[in-house]
C-alpha cells in the first residue's frame, strides 16, 4: 500500500497526503520534497507506516511554497517568507526578493546587448562613445590597501577601502589628488584579481608612520609612484556598471594600439567625484592606462 492510497486516518481533522495534494492542486511528490526541504512539515507522521498526514489550514501554505519556488526563490528565502506568515512583512520580503531580480536581469540584458555588439562586428561603434585623451601625472606618494575580491562583492569593497583610506590621509597630510583603484589582473565572477585602492597623500613620513602603527589590521601599505601618462576616457555614474564599463576599458585599449603607444602597467578606475551626490548622468570616473 501507498502512502497516498486510501487508508484509516488517525485524526479526523488530518487528511492523507493524497487527499491534502489534491486540495493543494500539487502532487504527493512535491509534498514529500517540500517536507524534506523543510517548507512544510507534516502536521503528524505516523511512526509505524511512515505515512503522512496534513491538516486543511495548511493549502494555503503548500499553495505559497508552490508559487514562490515558481519564482526561482532561494530555500532560505522562501523558508524566511513562509516564517513570516501573511502581512507586511512577508510581502517586505518578497518585495526585496523581486527587486534583487529585476536589478539581475536588466544586468543580464544590458551584458547580452553588449555582447551582441562585440559578436556582430559593432565594437567600433560602441568604442566612438568614448572620448579618448591623455594627462600627465606628476610623482605620487600614495597609501594602498589590495584586496583579492570578486566582481560581485568589488562595488562595496571599493567604497570602504577608499573610504578607510581617505580617514587615514587626515594624519598623512590629507589627501592630494583623486582616489582610484588599481587592477593587477582581472576582477569579474570567476577571478578575484587582486585590486589596490589608493589615496595619494601630502606627508611620505607621516604616511608610513600611520601605516607602522594601524596598517596590519587592512593590510594598508605606503607607495611612491612615478610621474607616468595616462590615457583615459570619462565616464558617467551609470557607465560603472558592468558591462558599461567592459566598453570604456576596451575602447581606451583600441585607442592606444591605434595611437602607436604601449601600456606601461596596469588598468585604474580614478574616482573624482563625491558618488553619494552624483546622479547617474553625471562624470565620476576616469578608466585609464598608464602609456609610453
Amino acid at each position: 500500500m501507498t502512502e497516498d492510497a486510501v487508508v484509516d486516518v488517525p485524526d479526523r481533522d488530518l487528511l492523507t497526503i493524497g487527499a491534502f495534494a489534491a486540495r493543494a492542486r500539487l502532487s504527493a511528490k512535491a509534498l514529500r520534497l517540500y517536507d524534506r526541504l523543510g517548507l512544510l512539515a507534516p502536521a503528524q507522521v505516523d511512526e509505524a507506516t511512515g505515512y503522512r498526514y496534513y491538516r486543511a489550514g495548511q493549502v494555503e501554505q503548500a499553495r505559497l511554497v508552490a508559487m514562490l519556488r515558481q519564482l526561482d526563490m532561494p530555500l532560505a528565502r522562501i523558508a524566511e517568507v513562509v516564517a513570516a506568515g501573511d502581512g507586511p512583512t512577508a510581502a517586505a520580503l518578497l518585495g526585496t526578493y523581486w527587486a534583487d531580480v529585476e536589478a539581475r536581469v536588466a544586468g543580464q540584458r544590458t551584458l547580452a546587448e553588449y555582447l551582441r555588439g562585440r559578436l556582430s562586428g559593432r565594437s567600433s561603434e560602441m568604442y566612438e562613445k568614448f572620448a579618448v585623451e591623455t594627462v600627465d601625472v606628476p610623482a605620487q606618494v600614495v597609501i594602498t590597501e589590495t584586496r583579492h575580491v570578486l566582481a560581485g562583492e568589488l562595488p562595496a569593497w571599493i567604497g570602504a577601502s577608499l573610504g578607510r583610506l581617505e580617514s587615514a590621509a587626515r594624519e598623512c597630510g590629507g589627501v592630494t589628488a583623486a582616489p582610484f583603484v588599481v587592477y593587477h589582473a582581472e576582477v569579474s565572477m570567476e577571478s578575484d584579481g587582486p585590486a589596490e585602492s589608493c589615496v595619494p597623500v601630502a606627508d611620505e613620513a607621516a604616511a608610513r608612520a600611520w601605516v607602522e602603527r594601524h596598517g596590519r589590521t587592512w593590510g594598508t601599505k605606503v607607495a611612491v609612484h612615478p610621474a607616468q601618462r595616462l590615457a583615459y576616457t570619462r565616464i558617467t555614474k551609470a557607465q560603472v556598471a558592468h558591462p558599461q564599463i567592459m566598453a570604456a576599458f576596451e575602447a581606451v585599449e583600441e585607442w592606444i594600439a591605434r595611437e602607436g603607444l604601449e601600456q606601461a602597467g596596469p588598468c585604474r578606475e580614478v574616482y573624482f567625484a563625491d558618488w553619494e551626490a552624483t546622479g547617474a548622468e553625471d562624470p565620476v570616473c576616469d578608466v585609464a592606462f598608464p602609456v609610453s
